[in-house]
């Protein structure tokens, strides 16, 4: 089942300028809780946020009943992926998808390594379908490490990784001009680099997919 990313922390003055009650948000589904927060308190979330792939999906909603086409034509992109790679986390945050290939993926790397392995080969040729399936997104591919070692030399080897799955994408035939990379190092780690376990699902990429300009005028041009 997708995940739908939790927003916690936001001032009584925010939650009273979304005018969104607790009751109206479980009872809603996907494709509105992304027009919801794009139409009140996207870009303000997406600051709070800031600096990775969730804030930069929020950030970019657009809401209203547009945002609410978008969200439903990532609804399903976003379950093609998940069927296709069940291993990914795939989220639905704002209005676009979050995908983190771990270890669990498949779409991991080696110790001081920026080459893909068979099976991560495997896993990007069945998004690639999807992102060539699907056209009119944006692909923010961000590149992350553990945190052995030189920390200047880790930022660098991150961005190496994501510019690894980058290439490989669009050798399968996803156009270049979709992606934008990202090098996050040490800095972002979602698991414990206290331990080997750890540190392996560290060494990870993650995918934020994002309309496009042509998606996005496209939804206006249908709403208007």
């Amino acid at each position: 089942m997708l995940k739908k990313i939790k927003i916690y922390g936001l001032s009584l003055a925010v939650i009273l300028s979304l005018n969104i009650g607790c009751t109206a948000i479980q009872n809603s589904n996907k494709t509105q809780r992304g027009a919801g927060i794009g139409v009140a308190a996207g870009a303000l979330v997406g600051g709070l946020i800031g600096g990775n792939i969730g804030g930069a999906l929020i950030g970019a909603a657009i809401g209203g009943a547009a945002g609410g086409l978008i969200g439903n034509h990532m609804d399903k992109q976003a379950d093609k992926i998940e069927e296709a790679v069940p291993g990914a986390e795939v989220k639905r945050v704002g209005e676009g998808i979050q995908i983190i290939f771990d270890d669990k993926s498949g779409v991991n790397f080696g110790f001081d390594s920026a080459d893909l392995t068979s099976s991560a080969t495997k896993n990007l040729d069945a998004v690639a379908e999807i992102f060539i399936e699907f056209p009119d997104t944006d692909l923010m591919i961000e590149g992350h490490t553990d945190s052995v070692g030189d920390a200047d030399y880790n930022m660098k080897l991150s961005k190496r990784r994501a510019e690894s799955v980058v290439a490989y994408l669009k050798s399968k035939g996803v156009a270049g001009s979709r992606f934008k990379v990202e090098a996050f190092g040490e800095t972002r780690p979602r698991f414990d680099n206290g331990t080997k376990d750890g540190q392996s699902k560290n060494r990870r990429v993650e995918i934020g997919v994002a309309a496009n300009q042509q998606m996005i005028e496209d939804a206006k041009a249908q709403t208007e």
